[in-house]
C-alpha cells in the first residue's frame, strides 16, 4: 500500500473522522510548512494530512510555502497526493456543490516560489515533463472511488491558477473561457509542478463552490456559504472508499 496524503484546502481546514495519532510541526530546508503534518487514520486506514491555508485558514493563496508543503509531506513518507481544492465554475456542467477531477491545468500566478531546482549551488537542473499535472491512474482511481460512494463527478476539464487573494473579475473569467479553463481556483500551482519534482502521484478533488464572476446571478459570497458544505461531504465520501480500496 503507497502512502497516501491528503492536502485540504478552503472548506476542509480539519478532516471529519480522522483518527489523530500524531500532529508535527515541520521545519524543512525552504522553511516552516504552513500547517503541521498529521498523522491519522480513518476507519483503520491509515493517511497523513495537510491543512494548505493552516490552522484557523489564515494564510493566503500567494503566501502559502508550497516547497516546504510538499517536501514535508515527501519526508514523512507520503507517495501519492490527493489535493483539495475549493474552486469557482466556468463550465455549465460543473454546477455549485458538484465535484471534479481536472486532467489538465493553466497557470496564471506569478511570483511564487515555484521549483526545487532554482539554481542553489550544488544542485542539478531538471526540467521535469509536465505533460500530465495531474497523475492519470491516481484520477482513475478517485472517479472509482467516487462511484463506489455514489457520488457523481461532473466532468474533468482545465483548472485555471489564478493569484488570489481576490475573485476575478467577469472579464477575467471570459478570457480564462476563451482560453479553455473549466474551473478557476488559487492553489493549484505551483504545487502540482513541486509534487512531479518530487516523484510524488499527484491528483485534484476540485468542488464546485460557487458559479465564476458574470457567470452567476447571485452574491458569489452567499453562493459559497450555501455550496461548500454540500460539496466537502462528497469529497469526504471519495476519500473513505479510496481509502478502503487502497487498503
Amino acid at each position: 500500500m503507497k502512502t497516501i496524503a491528503v492536502i485540504g484546502g478552503t472548506g476542509m481546514n480539519q478532516w471529519p473522522g480522522l483518527v489523530i495519532e500524531s500532529s508535527e510541526e515541520v521545519r524543512t530546508p525552504y522553511g516552516l510548512a504552513t500547517g503541521p503534518v498529521v498523522r491519522g487514520h480513518i476507519n483503520g486506514h491509515p493517511v497523513l494530512f495537510l491543512a494548505r491555508h493552516g490552522e484557523g485558514h489564515k494564510i493566503p493563496p500567494h503566501k502559502i510555502n508550497y516547497r516546504a508543503n510538499l517536501w514535508a509531506l515527501k519526508n514523512a513518507g507520503a507517495q501519492q497526493v490527493l489535493a483539495i481544492a475549493a474552486v469557482g465554475a466556468i463550465a455549465e456542467w460543473f454546477a455549485p456543490g458538484e465535484i471534479a477531477l481536472p486532467r489538465d491545468l493553466i497557470d496564471y500566478t506569478w511570483g511564487r516560489e515555484h521549483t526545487y531546482h532554482d539554481g542553489v549551488p550544488g544542485t542539478e537542473l531538471h526540467h521535469i515533463e509536465f505533460t500530465y499535472p495531474y497523475t492519470p491512474s491516481l484520477r482513475q482511481t478517485l472517479f472509482e472511488a467516487a462511484g463506489a460512494a455514489d457520488v457523481v463527478v461532473s466532468g474533468a476539464g482545465t483548472m485555471a491558477i489564478t493569484q488570489g487573494p481576490r475573485l476575478e473579475t467577469p472579464a477575467e473569467i471570459q478570457r480564462l473561457k476563451l482560453d479553455g479553463c473549466d474551473m478557476v481556483g488559487m492553489t493549484g500551482m505551483p504545487e502540482a509542478a513541486l509534487a512531479a519534482e518530487l516523484g510524488l502521484e499527484y491528483a485534484c478533488i476540485a468542488v464546485s463552490v460557487n458559479w465564476a464572476a458574470g457567470i452567476g446571478t447571485g452574491g458569489i459570497h452567499d453562493e459559497i456559504r450555501e455550496s461548500i458544505e454540500r460539496g466537502m461531504l462528497k469529497v469526504q465520501g471519495t476519500l473513505v472508499r479510496f481509502l478502503a480500496a487502497a487498503g
